[in-house]
């Protein structure tokens, strides 16, 4: 037996799970002399959805970020979550991306890279692997838990093996989405330590309410390390609570050694901030033990809730939930982590509206089945991959393989908006919005999300844009009304705040007929054959046809995102392009039409 360590994921996944990843630097910085005096084994601060939320929600730069944390930190290993070949995007890069990234990671202060592949292909580690013990720095190798008839302690221990032959420091068991069990940790553990000499940790979300006696059942097997996080920002969809953990393990041979009492005065820090981010809260955050049926990961809840709730389909959200399931058995069982989750669950979300299984396939489930993201954990149903891809063969080698060398293209097309090496790699994460972000910080011009107020008070810019007062007459009732403040929600929702005969309420209401507010001008509802919609919100990402073209039955005209995936709209008619009502970029929500064909 010996003392615990203890890994606090205050700064990356606590924040990630139930604020929608929102924490920003400025709240971070102050308490970070207090974090550095506590004596971690590490602080998670980067990584994940981090990266993405810094550039797309609170633009920030994330290099900065690491940078200002690497000083406020100077006693304590900073640790990051890595997708392996995807990196922090959302496809596979090549293997000269991947080694630059990790390099300059390392040189901007990253110490522990936590290492991972949604589908547990171990030669997706390879590379970034070899990049972390290049760079001199922690490489530990990730196993993502989840449970099916092919993923055995046997199997995980097997992994085990391999990541430590390929130079891992340590193994963290990742289990995403709390669908650990007390006992099954136990059995995981001891089996894994029989295999391996070096440190094991073990990550649980405490979404099902069991991380926390899995993570004591994993020391009684001989854990070394476990993850929590503060109790501000712990439990639900998030961790178990440092300070819980460091109680229960006090006095004994396991004891962390960290102090309660300072312990505490973080707690109250962080209670105090996340009231500042109260719109991000979400009632699919809390504890729900569901999680063991329909495995699905709780920041996958929130999501799949917002883009519900924005087609108005919120109530059919555990179809959703029963739909997921039998989506990953199609797939092979994937584990539903980044970037898996959202390929089954964007594509439960499509069988559910659609009201026909697999009528419209994501170009990510159709890249899934064809190999590009790695080997699916057991075969695939045969019939959807024919229809996915017809004849085609699914590739066998590692997905980078077929990828050439492109950075030095990177370099060339972001040109003089790339002031380091660093802006490149953010351009490469994320093309369109990296090109946005490094345009928009040269010009000065970087702007925030805005955050609504706490209580019923709005941000000046919203009082002065709404102001007034009425009586509003309803069925023989009159209430006085006044508006107080209006905000943007998101895909074409807004959010009035008011006080109804002086009691303050929030509504929200989405316009059905005008573009976003910069495009002007109006859209029609979609109401014949040839009036070409899309069935979920999002992002158009391309204009596949232009007026005059002639179309078939069937084929692709539009690329939309949603929810991070991409998704071809086909017309179900043949004719000819009579108007196109959208370009690359703009916000469409379902039922507008985006293009006409006659």
């Amino acid at each position: 037996m010996k003392a615990i360590q203890v890994t606090d994921l205050i700064l990356r996944d606590a924040h990630q799970s139930l604020i929608a990843t929102r924490l920003r630097t400025e709240d971070m910085l102050p308490i970070c002399d207090k974090l550095d005096a506590i004596g971690y084994w590490s602080l998670e601060v980067w990584g994940g959805a981090t990266f993405d939320a810094c550039v797309r929600f609170l633009r920030e730069d994330p290099w900065e970020r690491l940078r200002q944390l690497r000083e406020a930190l100077p006693k304590t290993r900073l640790q990051m979550l890595l997708r392996g070949q995807n990196l922090l995007g959302y496809r596979h890069y090549a293997d000269d991306v991947v080694e630059a990234f990790v390099a300059r990671a390392a040189h901007n202060g990253m110490d522990v890279f936590r290492i991972f592949d949604a589908l547990n292909d171990l030669r997706n580690l390879e590379t970034a692997m070899k990049a972390v013990k290049k760079a001199g720095k922690h490489a530990q190798g990730t196993i993502c838990y989840t449970t099916s008839p092919v993923h055995t302690p046997e199997l995980f221990s097997q992994q085990a093996r391999d990541l430590v032959n390929m130079g891992a420091d340590s193994i963290a068991i990742k289990d995403m989405a709390g669908l650990l069990t007390p006992y099954a940790t136990y059995d995981l553990v001891k089996a894994i330590k029989a295999e391996v000499s070096v440190d094991v940790v073990i990550h649980s979300h405490a979404t099902a309410g069991l991380a926390a006696m899995c993570q004591l059942k994993a020391i009684e097997a001989g854990a070394d390390r476990i993850d929590t996080a503060i109790s501000a920002f712990a439990n639900g969809t998030s961790h178990p609570a440092t300070e819980a953990q460091v109680a229960a393990l006090k006095g004994t041979d396991w004891d962390t050694g960290l102090d309660l009492e300072k312990l505490g005065e973080i707690a109250d820090y962080f209670r105090e901030v996340r009231k500042k981010y109260h719109q991000f809260e979400s009632e699919f955050t809390r504890e729900d033990v569901s999680v063991q049926i329909n495995q699905v990961p709780g920041g996958m809840m929130s999501n799949l809730a917002n883009q519900l709730k924005e087609q108005n389909a919120l109530d059919r959200i555990r179809e959703v939930f029963e739909e997921i399931p039998r989506v990953r058995e199609d797939l092979g069982y994937p584990p539903l982590v980044t970037p898996t989750s959202q390929i089954v669950g964007t594509q439960a979300v499509y069988n559910v509206l659609s009201g026909e299984r697999y009528k419209t396939i994501t170009n990510e489930v159709k890249r899934y089945l064809q190999g590009g993201y790695g080997k699916a954990p057991a075969a695939v149903n045969e019939a959807l991959q024919r229809k996915a891809i017809g004849n085609e063969s699914p590739m066998e080698e590692r997905p980078a393989d077929r990828l050439q060398p492109e950075l030095a293209k990177l370099r060339e097309d972001i040109g003089t908006l790339a002031q380091s090496e660093e802006d490149v790699l953010t351009f490469a994460m994320f093309p369109d919005l990296g090109r946005e972000f490094l345009k928009q910080r040269s010009e000065g011009s970087l702007q925030p999300e805005v955050l609504e107020p706490i209580g019923k008070a709005a941000p000046a810019k919203a009082q002065e844009a709404v102001a007034s007062e009425f009586l509003l007459d309803v069925h023989g009732e009159t209430y006085e009304v006044a508006i107080t403040g209006v905000g943007e929600v998101g895909g074409g929702r807004r959010k009035l705040y008011l006080t109804l005969d002086g009691m303050p309420e929030e509504v929200q209401f989405e316009s059905l007929n005008e573009f976003v507010a910069e495009k002007g001008g109006k859209r029609q509802r979609a109401t014949e054959p040839g009036h070409v919609t899309t069935a979920m919100p999002g992002n158009i990402v391309d204009v596949l046809v232009k007026v005059g073209d002639t179309v078939t039955a069937g084929q692709a005209v539009l690329i939309a995102e949603a929810m991070k995936m991409e998704t071809e709209v086909h017309t179900s008619v043949d004719g000819v392009v009579k108007a196109v009502h959208v370009s690359k970029g703009d916000r469409v929500t379902p039922g507008e039409v985006l293009i006409e064909i006659g």
